[in-house]
């Protein structure tokens, strides 16, 4: 059985504080689920901007896109989660992963060591062990037994994880990987979850709507081609179309974008969120 659309927009970034809470506020009003912030040393602290942004709103989600396990405490981590969980009063997704390209860079600015790939996987999976043994005794976390856990990835090894682990599995594929690059994982995470994959939700991040590419995109992205899956063009019931048949062949149910593209994207969201 298919599982109602939800949206988020992934943003990091603000002129000051007032334009941060407005940002929050703007995804509410304009019907996405979640406000994603992601984990560089180039954005907004994650924590710090998502309890900000739940204190500014009062049914938008909060969540990591997502938090780095290499470099971050899981114990720690896991009481600080509660915490935010406590004051967003249950309004947390935890998204965490192995790291993103460029992890190994900040891990370094941080004093953190890295470790190879057979270790990061491992510290996804102690965050997410730490995040559930906390919030089953915390006094104060709003949401039992635990917020949603997110894992990002796309390799095998990610998403054995992600099949015994995650409640929400993004598929963390190339930028330019077409539509059909996408059954490769999702046919794999199907096989490993076995009678848990009906339970997961699948999602995906859209790299660009329409045919104006954020000012910040690396020039090496903006001619990433239509043929794309991260690229969705057309108009809103175009697109809503595209969305809705990748849902039945794929099972994809939870799309995420950047904030630049909140505006444009809000009417594909008013169509189909929560059918």
């Amino acid at each position: 059985m298919s599982k109602d659309f939800r949206f988020g927009i992934v943003a990091g970034l603000a002129p000051d504080a007032a334009a941060w809470a407005a940002v929050a506020r703007r995804a509410e009003n304009l019907g996405y689920s979640t406000l994603l912030v992601p984990d560089t040393l180039g954005t907004l602290p994650p924590l710090l901007a998502m309890t900000a942004a739940a204190t500014a709103t009062t049914t938008l989600r909060v969540g990591t896109f997502v938090l780095a396990a290499p470099y971050r405490n899981p114990r720690l981590l896991a009481h600080e989660l509660a915490g935010l969980d406590f004051l967003s009063s249950g309004r947390l997704e935890v998204g965490v992963g192995a790291g993103r390209d460029d992890a190994r860079r900040d891990a370094g600015a941080l004093g953190m060591p890295y470790g190879t790939a057979g270790e990061r996987i491992a510290q996804v999976r102690s965050v997410i062990g730490e995040v559930r043994s906390v919030f089953a005794g915390s006094r104060i976390a709003a949401q039992r037994p635990g917020p949603p856990i997110l894992v990002a990835g796309a390799g095998p090894r990610m998403l054995a994880l992600a099949a015994e682990e995650a409640d929400i599995v993004a598929l963390a594929v190339a930028a330019d990987t077409p539509e059909e690059g996408l059954r490769g994982p999702v046919g794999t995470l199907r096989e490993l979850a076995g009678a848990r994959f009906d339970d997961i939700e699948l999602s995906m991040n859209l790299l660009r709507v329409g045919d104006e590419p954020p000012p910040w995109m690396p020039a090496h992205l903006r001619t990433t081609g239509d043929d794309a899956a991260a690229v969705l063009r057309g108009s809103p019931r175009e697109m809503a179309d595209t969305l809705l048949r990748r849902r039945d062949e794929l099972g994809l149910s939870y799309i995420t974008v950047n904030g630049f593209y909140a505006d444009a994207f809000a009417p594909v969201v008013e169509l189909l969120a929560g059918r």
